[in-house]
C-alpha cells in the first residue's frame, strides 16, 4: 500500500479556487469584532462562565495575583534553584543599584530601596518566571535629564528628590491603567527600530556621562548632548585626575574581560554576574588601604542604615512642578514597559511559556506606585539583569524574594562597608553595562532587510546623541509604522510571492474553511506503470 499522490490546485490568483466571501456586517457589528479583537484578544473572562462562585473568586484573585497558581506546586528543586538564581542577581543588583541612583543625580541608598520593595510587589503580581526586577541606566538618565531641566539637584536636591518620587508615582499610575484598560498594544507602536536607535543613543550618552567619574571631575554639564559633554571634558583638561582615570581603566577592563568570558563559555556566566561586587569590593579595600581618597579618588561617603522609609508625605501633588514630574513619570513608564515587557517576553519564549502583557503592566504600575511611597524610584525589568536569573536557573519568580531579602539584609547590616567604594568603580560598572545596549549587529540587520527602518533607527540614534533624549524618541516614533512592518517584511522577503496571496487570511476560521475546500476538490493522480504499460492507482 502506498500513500496516494495528488494534484494540488495551482496557488495562482486567476486559476485557483476562491473562499466565499464573508456576508457583510453593519458598521456596529465590525466595531463590536475590532474592540474584542484588540482589547480582548484573549478572552480572560472565558474561565469564569458556568463556576460557582467560590471558584470565580479564586480564578479572580489569581488573575490579580499570579503567585497563587504556582506556590501550591511550589517544591524543595524550585526552591534551591530560585535561591542560587536570587544570590546571583542580588550581588548585581546591590552594586549597578547604587551606580544607577547615582546616574539619576539621587542618593545612592535609593538603588538599594529600588531593589527590595518592588521585586517583592512583582513577584506576588508578575506573571513572568525570569524577570528580576531592579533600576535601569536608561530610566535613570531621563530622570536626571528630564528633572534637571526644571531643578539642580545639587541646589535643591530635596525638591529634585520629591519630584522623583513624585513622577515614579505617576509612572505607576499610567502602567496600571493601561493594564486595567487593557491598552498594551500601545507599546508596540515602540518598533524593534526605534528601540534599537533609543536604546543605543541612550547607551552612548550614559557613557559620555560617567567621564566624569573616570576623569575624577567635580563639575559637569547638565546637558546629555555630544556637544556639551565633549565641550566640559575637555574644558577642564587641567582638572583631569590620572589615579582616578587609571583605576578606572582597570575596573573596566576587569569587568569586559569577564562579559567577554561570560558570553564565550555561558556556564561561566557568573564570572560576568559577580564581577561588578568583585569590583565594588575590590575597590573599597583599595581605597581603604592606601588612603586614595586624600589623592583625587572620590568615595561614596556615609550610607544610612535601615529599611525604606515611608516617603507618602513627600509626593509634591501640589507643586508648581507638577507637570514637569507627571512629563517625566509617562515617558520613562513607556520605556520601562517597553524594555520590561520585550524582556519577559523573549525568555518566555525560551522556556515556552506565555505572560500576559496586560498583567504584566498592572504588576509594574504597582510596583512603582508602592515603590514611590517606600523611598524607591523607577523599576522595572531590565534585559541583563533578567539574562542572568535565567541563566542561573532560576524556576519561579520567587528568585526576587532571594533577591530583597538579600537587599534587606544589606541594607539592615552592611551598608557602612560601602563608605569607601570609589565613583569611578561605579562609573566602570555603568559603562561595561551600556556597552552591551550598543547593538550595531542589529542595526547592520536592519540596513539588510529595509532601509526605512535602518533610517528610523538611525534617526533615534542621532536624536539622542546630538539632541536629547525626548527629541531622539519623538523623531522616532514620528517616523515609525508598526502597523506594516510585518506586511512589508514578507512583501521584501518575497514569502507572499512564493505562498500564494490566496492563502493569506484575516481569521483563523477563512484559513480552516479554504484547507477543508482544496483537500476535498482535489483529485488523485494516477501513474503510468512503465514496466506494463498499465494504469495502477497509488491508493489501493
Amino acid at each position: 500500500m502506498g500513500s496516494a499522490e495528488y494534484d494540488y490546485p495551482s496557488t495562482n490568483m486567476e486559476n485557483g479556487p476562491r473562499v466565499a466571501v464573508p456576508p457583510p456586517r453593519s458598521f456596529f457589528q465590525s466595531l463590536k469584532i475590532s474592540l474584542k479583537e484588540t482589547f480582548f484578544p484573549d478572552d480572560p473572562l472565558r474561565q469564569f462562565k458556568n463556576q460557582p462562585a467560590s471558584r470565580r473568586f479564586l480564578l479572580g484573585m489569581q488573575y490579580f495575583l499570579p503567585f497563587l497558581e504556582w506556590a501550591p506546586r511550589y517544591n524543595l528543586c524550585f526552591l534551591k534553584a530560585d535561591l542560587i538564581a536570587g544570590f546571583t542577581i542580588a550581588s548585581l543588583a546591590i552594586p549597578q543599584g547604587i551606580s544607577y541612583a547615582k546616574l539619576a543625580n539621587l542618593p545612592p541608598i535609593l538603588g538599594l530601596y529600588s531593589s527590595f520593595v518592588p521585586p517583592l510587589v512583582y513577584a506576588m503580581m508578575g506573571s513572568s518566571r525570569d524577570l528580576a526586577i531592579g533600576t535601569v541606566a536608561v530610566g535613570s538618565l531621563l530622570i536626571a535629564s528630564m528633572l534637571g531641566r526644571e531643578v539642580n539637584a545639587m541646589e535643591n536636591p530635596r525638591l529634585y528628590l520629591h519630584l522623583a518620587f513624585t513622577a515614579t508615582f505617576f509612572t505607576g499610575v499610567l502602567e496600571a491603567a493601561l493594564g486595567f484598560l487593557r491598552l498594551g498594544f500601545i507599546v508596540d507602536f515602540l518598533s524593534h527600530a526605534t528601540i534599537v536607535g533609543f536604546m543605543g543613543g541612550a547607551a552612548t550618552v550614559v557613557c559620555l556621562q560617567q567621564l566624569k567619574g573616570i576623569l575624577g571631575l567635580d563639575h559637569f554639564t547638565h546637558a546629555t548632548d555630544l556637544i556639551s559633554v565633549l565641550r566640559s571634558i575637555f574644558s577642564q583638561t587641567h582638572q583631569w585626575r590620572w589615579e582616578s582615570a587609571v583605576l578606572g581603566c582597570c575596573f573596566l577592563f576587569f569587568l569586559l574581560l569577564t562579559r567577554y568570558l561570560g558570553k564565550r563559555s555561558p556556564k561561566f556566566f557568573w564570572i560576568s554576574a559577580m564581577a561588578p561586587l568583585m569590583s565594588v569590593i575590590f575597590g573599597s579595600v583599595l581605597v581603604y588601604l592606601s588612603h586614595a581618597e586624600r589623592h583625587g579618588v572620590q568615595v561614596i561617603g556615609h550610607l544610612k542604615k535601615g529599611l525604606n522609609p515611608p516617603s507618602v508625605d513627600h509626593l509634591t501633588l501640589g507643586s508648581p512642578y507638577l507637570m514637569t514630574a507627571i512629563k517625566t513619570g509617562f515617558v520613562t513608564g513607556v520605556i520601562a514597559l517597553a524594555e520590561g515587557i520585550a524582556a519577559g517576553r523573549s525568555f518566555a519564549m525560551l522556556k515556552n511559556y506565555h505572560i500576559d502583557g496586560n498583567k504584566e503592566m498592572i504588576a509594574f504600575g504597582m510596583m512603582n506606585i508602592l515603590g514611590s511611597c517606600t523611598s524607591c524610584y523607577l523599576t522595572t525589568g531590565p534585559f541583563s539583569r533578567s539574562a542572568v536569573n535565567y541563566n542561573a536557573g532560576c524556576k519561579t519568580a520567587a528568585s526576587n524574594i532571594v533577591m530583597a531579602v538579600t537587599v534587606m539584609i544589606t541594607l539592615l547590616f552592611l551598608t557602612p562597608l560601602f563608605h569607601y567604594t570609589p565613583l569611578v568603580v561605579l562609573s566602570s560598572i555603568i559603562i561595561s553595562a551600556m556597552l552591551g545596549l550598543i547593538d550595531y549587529e542589529a542595526a547592520i540587520q536592519l540596513w539588510k532587510i529595509d532601509k526605512f527602518d535602518f533610517a528610523v533607527c538611525i534617526s533615534a540614534y542621532i536624536g539622542v546623541v546630538f539632541g536629547n533624549i525626548e527629541i531622539g524618541l519623538v523623531i522616532a516614533l514620528v517616523l515609525a509604522n508598526p502597523g506594516g512592518e510585518l506586511m512589508k517584511k514578507l512583501e521584501r522577503s518575497k514569502f507572499l510571492e512564493m505562498l500564494g496571496q490566496e492563502w493569506i487570511y484575516m481569521t483563523v476560521g477563512e484559513a480552516v474553511g479554504a484547507c477543508n475546500f482544496m483537500l476535498h476538490s482535489c483529485k488523485p493522480k494516477t501513474r503510468i506503470n512503465n514496466e506494463s504499460g498499465t494504469r495502477s492507482d497509488n491508493n489501493v
